[in-house]
């Protein structure tokens, strides 16, 4: 160890003890920027003493992450640490892109099989088809060794421009084919389904609020309205959240130039105000927005506003309650910390954030909690205190806070959908792996027979083969048998069968198209919506 390092680190070491006993009073007096230049000086003298004194060699880089963590675990459960690979992971889905070779897939067993190409995407343009089998990346086997899916995804993605030969394993065609993709920017999609779910009634489903996000929905928007939409259900269930700036976009898009939409305020953050910019391209029309226990964040942003300005009605259950504010701070090594500086409140003035003052452990199990009480079966479940009620600001409806958005409609969790046996299947992804079998051996055949999806969607019906591979994967899977609740399973099984076809000849999009007529909160909206017309 340098000599002269320890000198002067025991030097300063005893230095601050010697003057510490005599002087605590004056200290306590101190600036605060004189405290925080002492704590820093603390923390720096501790982590030069570790790993220069400590009696074992110590990780420098990972002992520093760990300090960082461990004082952001003491803070609130959204602040966090991320490493540079976690940052570039985390921020592709949200960018609207990333740079690969394009294509949708899924691993069955341990093989990569393409379920679509990307339009005009790399592959496509390659000739890889849907239902190819990549076996292989530049000369380097991936099926058959073991190999886990980061690991794989490692090999094929790589910068726009370059090269990566794919061996696939084609159906009807014994030797192994040979690809080489050129490398491009993909595009990620935020905007899951939109069609017409009844005459005049349009619906859109975001999955996120991304870069791209409000480019999708205005386009979305522009093919309904030539379909003679006039009013709109707005699929939120699951959104987990993304970018501020997509949440404020499309809550815009229903409200005049200037209307509040949301504002954020901390301690050391004054009130920052987020308003419509200028007059939306969809203010005459009924809204109805779906949203459940799982939508969280801008979410809840773009539900509060459109509630609280009464220009739409919600339907579903209270969501997440996802409402502090993070501040991304990059770091040298491109690693960063996601630090909350204020909270999210809806235009009424209801702070969005669930309490956490009982630690990250009930926090964490907040969602199961709300199960066992009764909240997500029961509407009544839940008793407001008048300081939690809060009034829109154009009707004076009452509205309440909390944490989370509290619906206007009450939609309860089906908990009689799944029995036990469908819920292992649905688990286990019983019904992924057969249905992946099953358009495989039949992709051409169904093509054939329906000459598009509104065809397949009236006149396709699940068969037995299908249902027979169902039950081999099952018992593959070790999940014991019962006909009573297989029986009784089979018509919600039979669809969510079909809605999988329908993905992967076509898309996400039919994947909707199908599920969604069995879904209850949107039963309930295009009731809500047909109950209004008349």
């Amino acid at each position: 160890m340098n000599k002269l390092f320890t000198g002067l680190l025991w030097g300063i070491s005893l230095t601050v003890g010697a003057q510490a006993l005599p002087s605590t009073e004056k200290r306590s007096e101190q600036a605060p920027e004189k405290k925080s230049a002492i704590q820093i000086r603390k923390l720096q003298l501790a982590e030069f003493a570790i790993t220069n004194l400590y009696v074992d060699e110590v990780n420098e880089e990972e002992l520093v992450e760990n300090a960082i963590k461990g004082m952001l675990e003491k803070l609130d459960p959204h602040s966090a640490y991320s490493n540079a690979k976690e940052v570039k992971r985390m921020n592709e889905p949200l960018q609207g892109n990333f740079e690969g070779v394009g294509i949708q897939f899924n691993m069955m067993e341990d093989t990569l099989l393409v379920i679509q190409p990307i339009s005009d995407g790399p592959s496509e343009r390659a000739g890889i088809l849907a239902g190819d089998r990549i076996v292989c990346v530049n000369d380097t086997a991936i099926a058959g060794v073991k190999m886990n899916q980061e690991e794989i995804m490692r090999r094929i993605r790589g910068p726009k421009g370059s090269k990566v030969k794919l061996g696939v394993l084609r159906r009807g065609i014994e030797e192994k084919l040979y690809f080489t993709v050129i490398r491009d920017k993909i595009p990620l999609h935020t905007l899951d389904a939109a069609y017409m779910i009844r005459k005049g009634i349009g619906y859109i489903r975001l999955g996120s609020f991304g870069a791209n996000t409000h480019q999708e929905f205005t386009e979305a928007m522009k093919q309904l309205k030539k379909k003679g939409m006039k009013d709109l259900i707005l699929d939120l269930q699951g959104n987990g959240g993304g970018y501020l700036s997509a949440a404020v976009e499309i809550a815009g898009e229903f409200l005049n130039a200037g209307e509040l939409i949301v504002y954020t305020e901390g301690e050391r953050s004054p009130r920052q105000e987020f308003k419509a910019e200028e007059k939306g391209s969809f203010r005459k029309g009924q809204i109805i927005v779906l949203i459940d226990e799982y939508s969280a964040s801008a979410a809840e942003i773009v539900t509060g506003a459109i509630q609280d300005q009464d220009r739409g009605i919600v339907v579903g259950r209270r969501s997440f309650g996802k409402g502090l504010v993070q501040r991304p701070i990059n770091l040298p090594d491109q690693s960063m910390i996601r630090l909350t500086v204020a909270r999210y409140y809806t235009p009424a003035g209801r702070c969005i954030q669930k309490p956490y003052d009982e630690g990250k452990k009930e926090y964490n199990n907040d969602i199961r909690n709300r199960l066992n009480h009764g909240e997500l079966t029961h509407a009544d479940s839940i008793q407001f205190p008048d300081s939690l009620q809060f009034k829109t600001l154009k009707q004076g409806r009452t509205v309440y806070g909390g944490g989370g958005i509290m619906p206007d409609h009450f939609v309860p969790l089906d908990t009689t959908r799944f029995n036990s046996f469908h819920q292992q299947l649905f688990s286990k992804g019983i019904h992924i792996t057969a249905s992946l079998h099953y358009v495989e051996r039949n992709r051409t055949k169904i093509l054939e027979t329906y000459k598009d999806f509104e065809q397949f969607e009236k006149e396709f019906e699940v068969p037995e083969e299908l249902l027979i591979n169902l039950k081999e994967e099952a018992d593959k899977a070790k999940i014991k048998y019962d006909e009573a609740q297989y029986q009784e399973a089979l018509p919600e099984i039979a669809l969510r069968l079909k809605a999988l076809i329908a993905r992967d000849l076509w898309k996400i999009n039919e994947y909707f198209r199908i599920i969604n007529e069995s879904t209850p909160s949107i039963r309930k909206a295009i009731d809500l919506l047909t109950v209004k017309k008349k």
